[in-house]
């Protein structure tokens, strides 16, 4: 039979969009005191970390991770791990102090995400692999009569890789309502433009053609994120796509929208640049239990 799991009430965190901003501040430290992070890819996956994790959509227990009936969060696109750890640090899972030791020696924060680290479903990392895993979670949930769904993130440039495919394949002839795919749309990978080195549009129609319900979302608005996953399964009898249009390394200027920091190492110099125009030095304590207000800031729709 399935537990209950309790999940922060939707809007009944503190600012979600504060969240994010310290989600970002984390992977500008994470950059600069470690050998060097995915800050593109990981700066691009802020937003939806923040409603995924913080925003009452994830069915999850940071105190027991592995809880029977949970719902599966699996982050296909590994190397941009810095987002990840953060978020998951920042619900709870593992103590935010731990993040200092990120790519040390022993650590178990490693550069690709593993299983030994709480809320990480899936060592990841070697693209194309997320969606075949979430696509057997979604069909395990459906035979066992399961009401979890499984969330699946993966980049825009993984969705070059075969297996991709194949598997959203197999979850539309099996009608996986319970799957979501979240595809972090930011346009460019390691080497440049997606568009230049393999063309992925018209992306929209190709998912549509697969047998896919598909919905495209600004991926840094919390409140057009929010209200899609909230709605899920977006058509019953069919998996969801979210194509979340993002800007690779949005919030750091010298960052954004250019592949140059697809991976690297922030100087002192930059690591400071970078924290001032996130809002300056981090607030004290974490996101996770502290006081709430409810109120969304006003955002266009």
């Amino acid at each position: 039979m399935t537990q209950t799991i309790d999940t922060p009430a939707r809007g009944a965190t503190a600012s979600l969009t504060e969240i994010a901003r310290r989600l970002r501040r984390h992977v500008v430290r994470l950059a600069a005191d470690s050998p060097g992070a995915h800050v593109g890819g990981s700066m691009s996956t802020v937003e939806i970390l923040t409603v995924l994790l913080f925003d009452g959509v994830l069915r999850v227990d940071p105190a027991e991770p592995k809880r029977d009936g949970r719902d599966y969060l699996i982050y296909s696109k590994g190397h941009a791990s810095a987002s990840l750890y953060a978020a998951l640090a920042e619900r709870g899972f593992f103590p935010v102090s731990e993040l200092a030791t990120y790519k040390q020696p022993g650590s178990r924060l490693a550069g690709h995400p593993s299983t030994d680290v709480p809320g990480i479903e899936l060592a990841t990392g070697s693209l194309g692999h997320g969606l075949p895993v979430g696509v057997g979670l979604a069909m395990a949930g459906k035979l066992d009569t399961r009401d979890y769904r499984v969330f699946v993130v993966v980049g825009d440039g993984e969705c070059q890789e075969g297996s991709v495919w194949e598997a959203a394949m197999c979850a539309a002839h099996y009608r996986l309502d319970n799957l979501v795919v979240i595809v972090d749309r930011n346009s460019i990978q390691e080497d440049g433009p997606t568009e230049e080195i393999m063309a992925l549009e018209p992306f929209a129609d190709k998912w549509h053609s697969f047998g896919w319900d598909v919905s495209e979302v600004d991926g840094h608005s919390i409140w057009q994120l929010s209200d899609l996953l909230h709605a899920v399964p977006t058509r019953p009898g069919r998996p969801t796509a979210v194509i979340a249009r993002t800007e690779k390394g949005h919030g750091v200027s010298f960052a954004a929208n250019t592949n140059v920091w697809h991976y690297g190492k922030f100087t002192a110099e930059q690591r400071e640049q970078a924290l001032a125009e996130l809002g300056g030095p981090e607030l004290n304590g974490s996101a996770a239990g502290r006081g709430l207000d409810g109120v969304r800031p006003e955002e266009p729709r």
